[in-house]
């Protein structure tokens, strides 16, 4: 088949952030499929058609990109950050098994980019430096006695944590559900970090201890770090540095 998908990642926001290779994916692309406010940072130009799509219809995105793909199209499927993390891919190679047997014979690529996890940290300082996990905050895919018992036993294994998703308009409540229970394991003195809308103009960060993080600090632009029993706080004359030492005593 003389089509392809290229699965790629855009970064936090900033176009700086976004890698060459995925720079020349959709310089060469012929279509761009996405979830709307990502494929809005698209520039639009002769030969190039945009889908957006509904954050809720991943599948059905997926397999759109597959067909396209399937009569010749060069496609890039744009995700935010990195499409391997809460992203694009997986679902599309969901949809890739579930599809027809000629679907297997595209030319699939997946195009990494620095996900927002990476950015908020490199932006405090390096809060991730030793063991971490990542945790998706949102129940529209999972239950939430899921979400409770990986949050509880990440705690207790002491992990850096970063929290994608953590409060939208229709999950109100759940944010505050989960900062009871990191109260819970980790106490209230544990460091707590809010990056909200890294790399682009609304850039906000902030640090403070777990006992003081309230629900309203966090929307669907933020990811929210918390520092493991490790974790330190370099107070200076600028912003304070966060960092996790790699030593484990």
């Amino acid at each position: 088949m003389s089509g392809w998908i290229a699965i790629a990642g855009l970064g936090p926001g900033a176009a700086a952030l976004v890698t060459p290779e995925v720079s020349d994916a959709l310089a060469e692309a012929t279509d761009v499929i996405g979830y709307i406010p990502y494929v809005a940072r698209i520039a639009q130009r002769p030969g190039l058609t945009l889908h957006a799509t509904d954050n809720r219809v991943e599948l059905d995105r997926a397999a759109h990109a597959l067909t396209l793909a399937a009569q010749g199209r060069r496609v890039a499927v744009v995700s935010s950050g990195d499409p391997g993390v809460f992203a694009m891919a997986s679902a599309l190679f969901e949809a890739l098994e579930a599809g027809p047997e000629e679907w297997r014979a595209l030319d699939i690529r997946v195009l990494p980019g620095i996900t927002a996890m990476f950015a908020a940290a490199a932006r405090a300082g390096a809060p991730l430096g030793h063991d971490f996990c990542a945790i998706n905050l949102s129940d529209n895919l999972k239950p939430w006695s899921l979400i409770e018992r990986r949050l509880r036993l990440a705690a207790q294994a002491d992990f850096a944590m970063a929290f994608y998703n953590p409060r939208s308009r229709s999950r109100p409540d759940g944010f505050a559900r989960a900062l009871q229970i990191l109260r819970e394991e980790c106490g209230d003195t544990r460091p707590i970090l809010f990056a909200r809308a890294v790399s682009t103009p609304e850039e906000n960060l902030r640090i403070l201890p777990l006992g003081q993080a309230r629900p309203d600090m966090a929307d669907m632009r933020t990811m929210v770090i918390l520092g493991s029993s490790r974790t330190r706080l370099i107070e200076r004359s600028g912003p304070p540095i966060l960092y996790t030492p790699r030593s484990a005593a």
